[in-house]
This record gives structure tokens, sequence and C-alpha cells, in this order.
């Protein structure tokens, strides 16, 4: 069985940071591009951050360049996805997902349900 859950969202106020989670299993995730969306009320999902099977191809969205940081923890049956979140903004907050495709396709097939953040002002 597949599963992607995410952890750490949470309410903070502008310039704090957060620290995602997200642990996938159920697939060979540590060979799957992965990544972080978001979607903020009344908009579109966006694409945060990605970061291939092998930590490189690392893509960052410019709202989020030199602010928030990637990472992959490959365990054995388990790869956890993180995103270190520093100087967050009101404009950060919204619903974030983590997200997995395999590296030979462009669709992400694979999405956990979503960790809320709010960033107050």
């Amino acid at each position: 069985q597949v599963q992607l859950v995410e952890s750490g969202g949470g309410l903070v106020q502008a310039g704090d940071s957060l620290r995602l989670s997200c642990a996938a299993s159920g697939r060979t995730f540590s060979t799957y591009a992965m990544g972080w969306f978001r979607q903020a009320p009344g908009k579109e999902r966006e694409l945060v951050a990605t970061e291939r099977w092998n930590g490189q191809n690392t893509y960052y969205a410019d709202s989020v360049k030199g602010r928030f940081t990637i990472s992959r923890e490959n365990a054995r049956n388990t790869v956890y996805l993180q995103m270190q979140m520093n100087s967050l903004k009101p404009e950060d907050t919204a619903v974030y997902f983590c997200a997995a495709r395999r590296i030979d396709r462009p669709e992400y097939e694979y999405w956990g349900q979503g960790t809320a953040v709010t960033v107050s002002s």
C-alpha cells in the first residue's frame, strides 16, 4: 500500500521557521523524484521544490529560493522527504503536499493528504 504522510505544518508568525516532513512507503521511492507542492486558498496548486532520487537536479520556485531547502533520507522501506522553511511570509500560507513520480514519467503519481501552513503577519 502506497502511503505519503506529511507532517510539520502549523500556525507561525512572519519570519519564523517550520520543517515539513513526508514519510513515503509502499514503493521504491528511493529511486523516484519527489517534491513539495502547495495550494493557497482560491489559487491553483504550484510546485515549490523538487529533488531527484540521487539528490541532484534540485529545483526551487523563485518565490522560495534562498528560504526553503528540500532534502531526503532514504531508509530501508521508507523515504523521508523534508523541507526546511525559513523566513516565512504570509504569502507562504497554503496546504503543502508531498508528491512522487517515476523519473521516466513527467506526472506526479503519488500524493499525500497535505499539511496546512499558516503564516500570520
